[in-house]
């Protein structure tokens, strides 16, 4: 179907079939669309945590306000940001650039340069909140993935990023919780997906300017 069309089709599942189970063909999609998921500079400070493990989304459930969808999905999608952004990691990433692109080191010497001061410049809250809006920006576009594979998800902030943030040491990987997402396929008694999808004309929600 088309991307409209697939946007048209999905919602905020509220109950998934656990007995159906995302093949790996497409999991291999949706952790590359993933990959190529817009982020400031470039950085993609978002990595995403994906589990399929019926006893841990289990135990997730009471960290996420008991929302069922977290156990019933076939994987649960945690987003999760870095805390800080060093000077190692702007420079890998320049290394990179240069690996792919063969761009001349002296053609990125001050854009590094400019991040890595941008960066030392900001406290450790303020990077946080930087980090957040990528994740935005990655859920938003994993969505579309999904939606485009027929793939069921759930977008949640319903949950405790500490609890979760412990439950997997992400402390000691420099990262913090910020985003989950269910992803599977909707149960067939799912009354929410018979509902007709409810947004405003787009002549209300677009200021077109000729």
């Amino acid at each position: 179907m088309s991307l409209i069309k697939a946007l048209e089709w999905r919602y905020a599942t509220k109950k998934f079939d656990d007995t159906k189970i995302i093949s790996d063909i497409e999991i291999k999609k949706i952790k590359a669309g993933f990959n190529l998921s817009a982020s400031s500079y470039g950085l993609q400070p978002v990595t995403m945590i994906l589990v399929r493990n019926k006893t841990i989304q289990k135990e997730l459930v009471e960290f996420s306000m008991n929302q069922k969808q977290v156990y019933q999905a076939s994987h649960l999608a945690i987003f999760c940001v870095k805390t800080s952004i060093e000077s190692t990691y702007v420079i890998e990433y320049f290394e990179r650039i240069k690996a792919i692109r063969k761009t001349d080191d002296k053609i990125l010497d001050s854009f590094r340069t400019h991040i890595i001061e941008t960066f030392s410049g900001k406290s450790s809250d303020d990077t946080y909140l930087w980090g957040a809006k990528q994740a935005y920006l990655a859920m938003g576009n994993l969505l579309a993935v999904c939606a485009d594979l027929h793939i069921d998800a759930c977008p949640m902030e319903g949950f405790d990023p500490k609890k979760y943030d412990d439950y997997f040491n992400l402390k000691s990987k420099g990262l913090k919780s910020v985003l989950i997402m269910p992803m599977g396929f909707r149960a067939e008694d799912d009354k929410f997906s018979k509902m007709k999808k409810v947004r405003k004309p787009i002549s209300q929600s677009v200021i077109e300017i000729l």
